[in-house]
Parts: C-alpha cells; structure tokens; sequence
C-alpha cells in the first residue's frame, strides 16, 4: 500500500505546461502515449480530448496511482514499462508527450524511437530539463527565478508528488543540436518555470 496520496488536482512547474499539452491533443483527437506519465495527471486531462491515452512509467508506485487516477476514464491506460522497452511495431501514434521524463532517457535514441512511433501528421513533445553549462543558462535561470517564485506562490505549488526525480545531463545547446540532427524542423524555446518546450510534426 503506498505511503504518498497526491491530491487531485495540483500544480507545479510540470502541470503549468499541461494545458498547451491539451490544447494540442484536441487538436489531434487521436492516440496518445505519455512516456513517463508519473502519478496521471496529465494522461487524465489528455483523456478528456482524445480518442485513447497509454500511460507508461518505470516506477511501478506510480503507476498504481496512475491506475486509480485513471479508472473513471475508459480510453486510457498505464503500463508498467520503460520507454526502451516498447515494441515499435505494436503500435503507432498521434501524439507522444514526454514531460520532465526525456532527461531520464538516452536523448538521441529516445528522439529517433518516438519519431518512427508517430503516424504520418503525427507530432511529439516535450516539456524538458536542461542543464545549466554555459553563461546563457545560468543567466536565463536567474531571470526565470522571480517568475518561478511568484507562480509557485500563486498557484500554491506541491513540490513533491512522490515520483522519480533526476537532474538533467544535457544542456539546451545539446538538446538543440540533438534536435537538429534528429528531428529536423523542430521548434524548441526556453520557457518559464526553469523548462523548455519542443513540438516537432512528422512529415
């Protein structure tokens, strides 16, 4: 039995991102796999806008509280299963999400396995950590500090939902070359809330 109850409904730097995650589910109103879908959050709230949510993550506490999260929800499931482990030739997709999950994989496998998992018109994204290496990070960290205190503020933040945590390894330099060689075309930004966004659209 676990030990952690996660309320309901919480925010975080993570969920700050969900909706523009949603908005492009509804979009899609396609499959969905959410790589590293933690406690289920987000694979409740994609549910709600597509045709059927997969929900896989490495730690199998959170995926039983996925599992509850999830029952009221017909469409979706979690599996206990690490993204390297997949089967590519099970399935295809829509939309893969990978939030605050990316820096815990290999970068450029991991970017080249979900682009053969999506259909055709197929898009993936990721909210991600970077590692901060040069002046430039740690100068934009600094400037994000005061935004990311007063949100945390506002929006009552819970800091610790009781899932596996990681410090990033690779810098946004890295992930935009990393980009660059594996996803061509794709968007990539610095955000608030010490992450940053990236939307890729397969061919």
């Amino acid at each position: 039995m676990d030990d952690y109850t996660t309320p309901d409904d919480y925010w975080n730097h993570n969920t700050a991102y969900h909706r523009w995650l949603v908005d492009i589910a509804s979009r899609h109103r396609g499959d969905v796999l959410d790589v590293g879908c933690g406690e289920g959050l987000l694979a409740a709230r994609l549910a709600e806008v597509s045709r059927s949510v997969v929900g896989i993550d490495a730690d199998p506490r959170s995926v039983r509280r996925a599992s509850e999260r999830l029952q009221p929800f017909g469409n979706a499931t979690v599996r206990l299963l690490r993204f390297e482990d997949v089967e590519q030739a099970g399935r295809s997709f829509d939309l893969i999400t990978f939030v605050a999950s990316l820096h815990h994989l290999p970068l450029r496998d991991t970017m080249r396995k979900a682009r053969q998992m999506l259909r055709p018109a197929g898009q993936l994204t990721v909210v991600g950590l970077s590692a901060n290496k040069s002046i430039a990070d740690w100068l934009w960290a600094g400037l994000c500090t005061p935004a990311a205190r007063a949100g945390s503020l506002l929006h009552r933040e819970t800091r610790n939902i009781g899932v596996a945590v990681a410090d990033p390894r690779e810098s946004l330099a890295e992930i935009r070359q990393a980009t660059a060689d594996v996803l061509p075309g794709a968007r990539i930004r610095r955000g608030l809330y010490y992450r940053y966004r990236l939307l890729w659209q397969n061919a």
